[in-house]
């Protein structure tokens, strides 16, 4: 499988232009763009804004009467990705390297992370404002290049749009979004049913419903909030509490139904969870009782 370390690489692969700086890059889409590619990997981050987009992976493809679509998509560093499209599409792309990102800890949005197939669906104001924001960014890389705070600030500003526009996504689209947090409640739920895998982790349930886990926390907050952790952790906080009061299981055996690999570890969760030890709970317990 290919990998591309530099903007460069890649941008010859699929036929942009080739870049002018080694942490930034940003262009137009041109006529010819590779549209078919077996799975490649990036290292960098990769912020693609396309119009007249037509991919039947995507939401609502109806094959009948394939609609062009507008929307962005993000590719990041160490994810595989392959493409396969009918047609060419137009719209801007925003490489940024990892040492940009880390240097500029600001740039950083959780969204960044998100795969492929977890794009944000613009309205047309929405699309009209990101063209503005692409075009000013474009004409101060080629003309300004020496003046990175500018190329910064645009670019953080762009980020941030993308953010208050992946907002009202996920707050308008309910019958997309709404899915998501019940099949992730469910499968909390089913969590202690059969064989476990240790403590339950926000990448677990991300694996099991094939989302990126800043996607799912992303959404979970959205809806409940509460984010994903905070919600894992109650419902274990949850079911130690019952298997405190009503078995007859040691804290030491509680703690390896739960998943923990050390009894201490579970007690110091307990504990933070709950403001009481286990061994409190249960005299707190039967007191009541």
């Amino acid at each position: 499988m290919n990998t591309f370390k530099n903007f460069e690489s890649f941008n010859e692969y699929i036929g942009l232009e080739r870049p002018i700086d080694n942490n930034i890059d940003v262009g137009v889409y041109p006529d010819k763009t590779k549209l078919k590619s077996e799975s490649i990997y990036i290292d960098f981050y990769r912020v693609s804004f396309k119009t007249n987009y037509i991919n039947p992976e995507l939401p609502d493809y109806d094959p009948e009467n394939p609609k062009p679509i507008t929307a962005v998509f993000f590719n990041n560093p160490g994810s595989a990705y392959e493409w396969d499209l009918d047609d060419k599409f137009e719209g801007y792309y925003l490489h940024l390297s990892k040492d940009l990102i880390d240097k500029h800890r600001y740039l950083f949005q959780n969204y960044l992370e998100y795969g492929y197939h977890e794009a944000l669906f613009l309205t047309k104001d929405e699309e009209t404002e990101v063209i503005n924001l692409y075009q000013f960014l474009i004409k101060h890389y080629r003309n300004n290049l020496e003046n990175y705070n500018v190329l910064l600030a645009s670019i953080n500003l762009i980020l941030n749009m993308v953010e208050s526009y992946y907002r009202r996504q996920f707050k308008t689209d309910v019958k997309v979004y709404s899915p998501i947090v019940s099949e992730f409640q469910q499968l909390l739920r089913d969590y202690y049913q059969g064989p476990i895998e240790g403590i339950p982790t926000v990448h677990y349930f991300a694996e099991k419903m094939h989302l990126t886990p800043n996607y799912l926390g992303d959404v979970i907050k959205t809806y409940t909030h509460k984010s994903t952790i905070e919600t894992i952790h109650e419902h274990v906080a949850e079911r130690a509490k019952t298997l405190l009061k009503e078995s007859t299981l040691s804290n030491t055996e509680i703690a390896f139904e739960l998943g923990f690999d050390y009894p201490n570890y579970f007690a110091k969760f307990f504990k933070k969870q709950t403001q009481l030890t286990p061994k409190q709970f249960r005299a707190k317990f039967k007191l009541v009782d």
